[in-house]
């Protein structure tokens, strides 16, 4: 069977617009959820989670909430590398900030730190760290800027999404 020109063009076009309706619905659910690492403490285990979660959050191991942000990098630069990936730092949220952004995330009043004075209830580590650190301070800046530098391999490490 010989389709038309017009029969053609159409299908064709019948097929362009089925494919934007897939490609539409693919990027908005990504986007509705979208993912950010964690790492749980307590497991010592690398893990994904609601990237609008607000840290510490329950963990992969049980009840606790030993869940932290995690900044990944990848060493050799290639984040598809999975084997070269490794926790820059955590981050986490002062308990009093916590508890505002949860509030305002339930329909509360929004916090009531400026973003300046949010910054000193922003804490940060390293994995095997023993003490958060605002992110603010000067060890704080140091944790959150070591891991740019490059490696004795001139590589520079890149941050990793899940």
């Amino acid at each position: 069977m010989t389709l038309s020109k017009n029969t053609r063009q159409g299908l064709s076009a019948l097929a362009a617009v089925g494919a934007l309706v897939l490609l539409f619905r693919s990027w908005s659910g990504d986007t509705q959820g979208a993912k950010g690492f964690f790492y749980d403490l307590s497991a010592q285990r690398l893990f994904d989670g609601p990237i609008d979660s607000i840290p510490p959050i329950r963990g992969v191991d049980g009840p606790n909430t030993d869940g932290y942000r995690a900044v990944v990098v990848s060493i050799s630069g290639k984040p598809q590398d999975r084997s070269s990936w490794r926790v820059a730092y955590l981050e986490r949220y002062s308990p009093d900030l916590q508890a505002q952004m949860e509030r305002a995330r339930l329909g509360g009043p929004p916090p009531s730190l400026s973003r300046s004075e949010s910054q000193a209830h922003r804490w940060v580590c390293r994995t095997n760290d023993t003490e958060w650190v605002p992110i603010a301070s000067e060890a704080g800046e140091r944790i959150v800027t070591e891991w740019a530098q490059p490696g004795p391999d001139g590589i520079t490490p890149v941050v990793c999404t899940p």
